[in-house]
């Protein structure tokens, strides 16, 4: 049932682009938005209110719920990116070039070597603060067993790590 509800509402794909388009964003975004919007409903339809998304016959499409998804989905989008800039990859790519395969000429093994040398030269408590909490323990059980102020920890913890990342 989830599948061919799925697949009729997909039917109308580029009308959903051209509808999300309309409140005012790029094609790029529209079909973003058109895609959460898929796994929004694909969501409710597991859960198990499919009824929200058929009208009252359940033979038809309730479209109104749809439109009203993909308006959410926008106004969110703007909520949350009133501070962040978008740019197109296409510009990006015309201004900075290829810079996803720069990561890859990154030698870690001579990083993780400069951080344990950095690490021999951090006093023994910090180190053995930062290796312990590091090791997946957790600060409020690490405060518990030793008797430390647990911001003591966190403040140490958190001292030797933003060391070790301008290491890096």
């Amino acid at each position: 049932m989830i599948q061919e509800t799925i697949i009729l509402i997909a039917k109308k794909h580029q009308i959903w682009i051209e509808i999300v388009e309309s409140f005012g964003c790029t094609k790029t975004i529209a079909e973003d938005i058109t895609q959460e919007m898929y796994i929004k409903i694909q969501l409710k339809l597991e859960e198990g209110k499919i009824s929200i998304l058929y009208l009252d016959n359940n033979s038809e499409i309730n479209y109104y719920y749809i439109f009203k998804t993909l308006k959410s989905l926008f106004i969110d989008l703007k909520r949350k990116s009133k501070n962040i800039t978008m740019i197109e990859l296409d510009a990006h790519l015309e201004v900075y070039g290829d810079t996803y395969h720069a990561h890859s000429e990154v030698d870690y093994i001579k990083s993780y070597n400069k951080i344990q040398d950095e690490l021999d030269k951090i006093h023994i408590y910090k180190r053995r603060v930062f290796e312990i909490i590091n090791d997946g323990e957790s600060i409020a059980e690490f405060s518990r067993q030793s008797k430390i102020s647990y911001y003591a920890l966190y403040f140490t913890h958190k001292k030797v790590k933003d060391q070790l990342k301008k290491l890096l």
